[in-house]
C-alpha cells in the first residue's frame, strides 16, 4: 500500500499513469524488460495481467495476448514469479495483479495473498469480483497490507458507487465506457458527468480505464481523475513490432507520450 499511496500522492499536480501488460506476452523474459521500459518511460503503476481462458472484460487485443501466454504455459504462479523477477532488477514501481476469480480461487486466497506479498506485488484488480462479495478477499488484503481494487461502471447507482469506493484499497477503477477493453477513437459521451458522480462518492483515488489510448484522451481527463489506465493501445503497439528492441522502443514512445499528457 505504501507504494500505491506514493504513486497517487502527486495526482493533483499530474495524473498517475497505469500501464497494463499481459504476463508472459510476448514471452516471459520480454515481459520483465517491457515492465522496466514502461516504468523508465514514466508509468507510475504496472497492471500485470494473469492469463485466463475466459477473460470476460477484455477485448480482442488483450484476449489475443492472453491466449498466447496461455499457450506458453503461463499461470498464476508464473505471474507471481515474474513479479519477483521485476523486483530483482531493482524496480520499485507498484505492480497490481489483474486477473479473474476462477484461477485466483483455485490457487487459494490465503496462499495467493501471501505469495503475492512475498513476490513484491502491491495488490489485486479482479474484474469479476463485486465489492458486495469480497469479504474474504479484503480480509487477506488487509492482513498482507495489499491493495484490492474494485470497479465502478457508468450505470452504477450512487449507493453502489459509495460502497465500491469505500471498500477499494489503493484506488477505484472507473470504467470509461460500457463493454470490454479496447482502443477507442474518442472518449465516451457523458464521461465528465459520470466522473463527477464518481468523485463525489469516492475518497480513495480514482483511475479511469477502457479505451484510453491517446495523449489527447489523457489531457482531456487531467484534473478530473487521479490516474489513467492504458492497456490495449500499448499491447497493440507491442504486437505490431517484430523484434524485442522494437517492442521496447514502441513501449517507451507510447508511455512517454501519455505521461507527458499527464502533466
Amino acid at each position: 500500500m505504501r507504494r500505491l499511496e506514493h504513486a497517487f500522492a502527486d495526482s493533483q499536480r499530474e495524473t498517475a499513469l497505469v500501464a497494463y501488460l499481459t504476463a508472459g506476452y510476448p514471452s516471459l523474459d520480454e515481459t520483465v524488460d517491457l515492465v522496466d521500459a514502461a516504468c523508465a518511460a514514466g508509468a507510475d503503476v504496472i497492471e500485470l495481467g494473469a492469463p485466463f481462458s475466459d477473460p470476460l472484460g477484455d477485448g480482442p487485443v488483450i484476449q489475443a495476448t492472453t491466449q498466447q501466454a496461455l499457450r506458453a504455459g503461463v499461470t498464476v504462479a508464473t505471474t507471481l514469479d515474474l513479479v519477483a523477477k521485476v523486483r530483482a532488477t531493482g524496480n520499485d514501481v507498484p505492480i497490481m495483479l489483474m486477473g479473474y476469480c476462477n484461477p485466483f480461487l483455485r490457487y487459494g486466497l490465503p496462499k495467493l495473498f501471501a505469495d503475492a506479498a512475498s513476490a513484491g506485488a502491491d495488490g489485486f484488480i479482479v474484474p469479476d469480483l463485486p465489492a458486495t462479495e469480497s469479504t474474504d478477499w479484503l480480509v487477506e488484503a488487509e492482513g498482507h497490507n495489499l491493495g484490492q481494487v474494485f470497479f465502478a461502471a457508468p450505470g452504477s447507482s450512487p449507493e453502489r458507487l459509495r460502497r465500491t469506493a469505500r471498500q477499494s484499497r489503493g484506488f477505484l477503477y472507473c470504467l470509461a465506457d460500457n463493454g470490454v477493453t479496447g482502443v477507442r477513437d474518442r472518449l465516451a459521451d457523458g464521461l465528465d458527468a459520470y466522473l463527477a458522480r464518481v468523485r463525489a462518492a469516492a475518497t480513495t483515488p480514482v483511475a479511469v480505464g477502457f479505451g484510453i489510448s491517446r495523449p489527447e484522451h489523457v489531457a482531456a481527463l487531467r484534473g478530473k481523475v487521479d490516474g489513467v489506465i492504458v492497456g490495449s493501445a500499448l499491447l497493440k503497439r507491442i504486437g505490431a513490432a517484430t523484434t524485442p528492441q522494437q517492442r521496447i522502443a514502441e513501449t517507451t514512445t507510447l508511455i512517454s507520450e501519455l505521461k507527458e499528457a499527464c502533466r
